[in-house]
């Protein structure tokens, strides 16, 4: 019952304070080039991210080939 809430508590712990410092730990991992390569990689493979992405940049959506 002890090593349980132990746990519990630890698990608690390590969550609050990865929460309260979430920008400095997300800085720390993405100062790496190839964790950065990784994540943006990652994150523009999802279909909503990636269209929302280029109609922001570009000012219309991405859907196939351009029309030039």
């Amino acid at each position: 019952m002890s090593r349980m809430l132990t746990s519990i508590f630890m698990i608690g712990s390590i969550g609050y304070f990865a929460y309260r410092f979430r920008f400095r730990l997300i800085n720390v991992l993405l100062r790496s080039g190839w964790l950065r390569r990784l994540a943006v990689g990652s994150i523009m493979s999802f279909p909503g991210v990636k269209n929302k992405m280029m109609q922001s940049v570009f000012g219309r959506p991405a859907t196939g080939p351009s029309e030039w």
